[in-house]
């Protein structure tokens, strides 16, 4: 898996079984050499490449998760005939799924990664649940509902990656699971960080903790039509990036001190989750994190005090520690597609119907 904030590939170690059972047996991130991370950055921030860019980053990607891999394997002293399949997200370059053409494309070549590996991968997991009428996105909430789903309380599930969604799991069974992309996760918090500090993301949040929000510019963030947009929905860096923000900004011309900016930026992402919670959970007492932002303190300080009523905590409490849902969740998916088994959830996506995901790729 490799997410939205583009901070490396995250590699899931998982043991499951026909009764559901899932187990995390070891994970780790693996950092993209530097020119392959510029590619990418000018291909997914500026959005601009020619055919040629974008065939050589596919490959050099595969190879990159492929090796990334085997690196794993071998530190567990495993080997190609201990591992049923790979799950393989990818990266995403460009998710548009309301167009005339729906499509979301994500690069990472499988056949490379089933060749260096020597294991059946299964990828392109989005496309089958838009060719249903779906978004493509979000499909963890899925794994969501089969890990974290209890009958003892209802929950929401907060992933902050780049982009933040959210999972409602009812307690109740008559109840539909509901997800959808919040808004801005971290994205803009490490746009911002990098042209100011020249940092790759602002550590626990410090840097936004110094600063003091700006209400009046806060307004003009919350004044994006995708917040008030119904569900179901996604999103990503093509509306979330520097061009939405320089655009946003560019009316204020009075300096504006830079921790300020980062404060607001980061109450924009505080706001716009906890206001779908609101919106769509007002009555649910837990709320449970996961992703990058589990580790921005002062956002999840913003999140208690904006959603006082609520107990807040990451999915460490629910026994997966918040780093490695997401790559757990494309494991778990796999072993869906690789079964026959359906992935998508249509109550998230607002596909026809479920559908199994993905492209296998034989060993």
């Amino acid at each position: 898996m490799s997410g939205t904030s583009l901070d490396g590939i995250d590699v899931a170690l998982t043991s499951l079984s026909e009764s559901g059972e899932f187990r995390l047996v070891v994970a780790e991130t693996f950092q993209f050499p530097e020119t392959l991370y510029r590619k990418l950055q000018l291909l997914i921030v500026n959005q601009a490449s020619n055919l040629q860019d974008l065939g050589e980053i596919d490959i050099a990607l595969g190879q990159l998760i492929g090796s990334s891999i085997n690196t794993l394997l071998a530190a567990q002293k495993l080997d190609a005939k201990d591992v049923t399949a790979i799950g393989s997200h990818g990266q995403t370059v460009f998710h548009s799924p309301l167009g005339e053409f729906p499509f979301s494309l994500q690069i990472g070549d499988a056949s490379l990664i089933a060749e260096i590996t020597g294991i059946t991968t299964i990828a392109d997991f989005r496309q089958r649940d838009i060719a249903a009428g779906g978004q493509g996105a979000p499909l963890v909430p899925a794994f969501h509902q089969s890990l974290f789903r209890t009958v003892n309380e209802d929950r929401v599930i907060v992933n902050i990656g780049g982009i933040s969604n959210i999972t409602l799991l009812p307690a109740s069974s008559d109840g539909s699971v509901i997800g959808f992309d919040t808004g801005p996760g971290n994205v803009l918090l490490d746009y911002w960080t990098k042209l100011k500090l020249n940092k790759p993301y602002d550590h626990s949040g410090e840097w936004a903790a110094s600063g003091k929000c700006n209400n009046e510019i806060l307004r003009t963030l919350l004044d994006e039509a995708y917040f008030k947009q119904a569900i179901p929905k996604s999103t990503g860096r093509e509306l979330f990036n520097k061009q939405w923000c320089e655009t946003k900004l560019a009316g204020y011309k009075q300096e504006i001190p830079p921790s300020d900016i980062q404060a607001t930026l980061t109450e924009l992402t505080a706001q716009t989750i906890a206001n779908d919670i609101s919106t769509y959970a007002k009555s649910y007492s837990s709320v449970f994190i996961c992703g990058g932002g589990a580790h921005n303190n002062h956002l999840m300080n913003r999140l208690q005090a904006l959603l006082s009523d609520k107990k807040i905590a990451t999915t460490a409490a629910l026994g997966l520690h918040p780093d490695w849902v997401e790559a757990g969740a494309f494991a778990w998916l796999a072993y869906r597609t690789i079964n026959n088994k359906t992935g998508n959830l249509p109550s998230v996506t607002g596909a026809k119907h479920p559908v199994v995901l993905g492209a296998i790729y034989l060993a």
